[in-house]
């Protein structure tokens, strides 16, 4: 069963509701379970740390927030949250939490909720120093002093005088801070002081490899210095060598605890005479009476102090290495075992056979292959066209279409239009519509259009236009228009056969009824002698009664 409370659930719950998954993340790092926060947790606040669309204050303050509980067990952990992304996270977090004022006011924190809790609460005070001495420094000289570079080319051997002597007790301070834990083996009893206790013991191995060089530096350029400068050496020398004490006490609880021992580097102290031959120069620069040393003697004293201190720092280094080996062999276990299951998620499936029932395959072994048809090519013959029909054929022949042509035409071809060029056989070959060039093809298309010019209007001869009237099938009849005063006297049309087009004459059908005649209609009467046109029926047959005279 989980050891999460209640008030963990609830507010795990409140964040899943308002979505945020950092804050979420960050209340399941921190709970009440008496254990070190877990590494998914851990892993997911380092991938959101990289993501440059991650709110890094939002983090920061999420895990502040969760230092102003009552239970040590959550600010403890909180407190090893945010070490542990200050020392695997990106450099963004680590700028956040140096540009700020304050980071943890834990100084007067108390839990008195019990006797472990009294006991805690002096470790989150200690743990919570360190934490807001390690921001500081970031903010005095811009790096972290963990994972600077070191060699013989590193940041600390290569800094001048001037900087070398502001920045060794900025490593100092923050050693003081780190030893200031002071943590006895008896005393690591649950997990979530071990935890802090492991992270305070690898920034102490980097953190003491980084102070290593600067002395060494200092060393080297010392015998060159001015008075003040020297003074300021041979102190910050003195102070070295009290933490390399202190350092040694500290590396042995680790080792109590069940550290590897491959894991702890060794301490060279370095020779006594160096101490000497320092305080001599120093003296000899203030005008004191000292006894005459040679500089041969003065060299050797200073190359095996280097040479001793040269090997402490290879220790460390050989440390960092080790750990560094041991985090690919362990992200190469874990590449392994999901490659492993992969493999088994695919071997799990379904596998099909390809040889027999692939639609693909043939009997005999061989495959007639023809050649690919080009889909795109020019084709090799041209087909024969078909000769190109004017442009200007506007008349319809309704008659053939629905099988209803007769033989004889009684009008002998009067009203209907005649074609100036439809009897001469064209022998021109059809022009190509695109061409290849784009001026000459809008040329020819604007031609076939017959845009800008007359030639469609004047090949069509027309007779005199007429009223277009609408047309209907075989029975059709013209409808009498509704009345209730009388009813018109019904005439059967005569089928025309003439196009829709032919002109017709004016027609009588409006009418006034005359005076008298109570529900009979005259015939209509035409004001003048003239053909009247009854309304075409194109799709009729041709009847010999076409046209009615008065």
């Amino acid at each position: 069963m989980s050891g999460q409370s209640i008030t963990d659930r609830i507010t795990a719950a409140q964040h899943s509701v308002t979505g945020s998954a950092v804050s979420k993340t960050v209340c399941k790092a921190t709970t009440h379970e008496i254990m070190g926060p877990k590494k998914k947790h851990l892993d997911y606040l380092i991938h959101c740390t990289n993501e440059m669309n991650v709110n890094i204050p939002q983090l920061a303050d999420s895990l502040f927030e969760r230092t102003t509980n009552t239970s040590w067990v959550v600010v403890f952990k909180s407190l090893i949250t945010t070490h542990h992304l200050m020392v695997y996270g990106n450099e963004r977090f680590v700028q956040y939490l140096a540009s700020r004022n304050t980071l943890f006011n834990l100084s007067n924190f108390l839990d008195k909720s019990g006797l472990q809790g009294y006991d805690m609460s002096t470790f989150i005070r200690r743990y919570s120093r360190y934490l807001n001495e390690k921001a500081v420094s970031y903010r005095q000289v811009a790096f972290d002093f963990t994972k600077v570079k070191r060699g013989v080319d590193g940041v600390m051997r290569t800094m001048n005088t001037e900087k070398l002597l502001k920045t060794i007790p900025i490593i100092q301070n923050q050693m003081d801070a780190l030893l200031d834990f002071n943590v006895n083996a008896n005393e690591l009893t649950n997990g979530v002081i071990n935890a802090a206790f492991m992270l305070l013991f690898k920034d102490s191995i980097r953190l003491f490899a980084a102070y290593n060089e600067g002395i060494i530096n200092l060393l080297e350029k010392y015998f060159d210095m001015k008075k003040t400068q020297c003074k300021e050496g041979l102190d910050i020398y003195k102070k070295f060598l009290t933490r390399m004490t202190r350092i040694s006490e500290f590396l042995k609880v680790a080792e109590q605890v069940g550290i590897d021992r491959g894991d702890i580097p060794d301490l060279s102290q370095a020779p006594s005479s160096l101490l000497e031959a320092l305080e001599q120069h120093l003296a000899s620069l203030e005008g004191k009476k000292v006894k005459d040393s040679t500089a041969a003697s003065r060299a050797s004293t200073l190359s095996n102090a280097v040479s001793s201190l040269a090997s402490t720092g290879m220790s460390f280094t050989k440390v960092d290495e080790r750990e560094k080996q041991a985090a690919l062999e362990e992200e190469q276990a874990r590449l392994k075992a999901l490659k492993e299951q992969r493999l088994k998620e695919l071997s799990k499936r379904p596998s099909f056979s390809t040889t027999d029932t692939s639609p693909v395959s043939t009997t005999g072994g061989t495959i007639s292959t023809a050649p690919a048809i080009d889909l795109f090519s020019t084709p090799r013959y041209a087909p024969p066209h078909a000769p190109q029909q004017p442009a200007g054929g506007l008349h319809v022949d309704f008659e053939s279409v629905f099988g209803t042509k007769a033989t004889d035409d009684i009008t002998g071809g009067i009203l209907k239009p005649t074609l100036a060029g439809s009897n001469q056989p064209s022998n021109q070959q059809p022009e190509k519509l695109v061409s290849d060039d784009l001026d000459s093809s809008l040329a020819n298309l604007v031609g076939n259009l017959g845009i800008g010019n007359g030639t469609m209007k004047n090949d069509i001869h027309w007779s005199q236009p007429g009223e277009k009237r609408m047309t209907g099938g075989t029975n059709w009849q013209p409808k009498a228009a509704p009345t209730t005063t009388w009813n018109p006297v019904s005439m059967p049309p005569s089928v025309m056969a003439f196009p829709a087009t032919t002109p017709t004459g004016m027609m009588g059908y409006g009418m006034p009824p005359q005076m008298g005649s109570m529900g009979i209609m005259n015939p209509p009467t035409m004001m003048y002698s003239q053909p009247v046109m009854r309304p075409p029926n194109p799709f009729g047959s041709v009847s010999s009664a076409q046209m009615q005279f008065m």
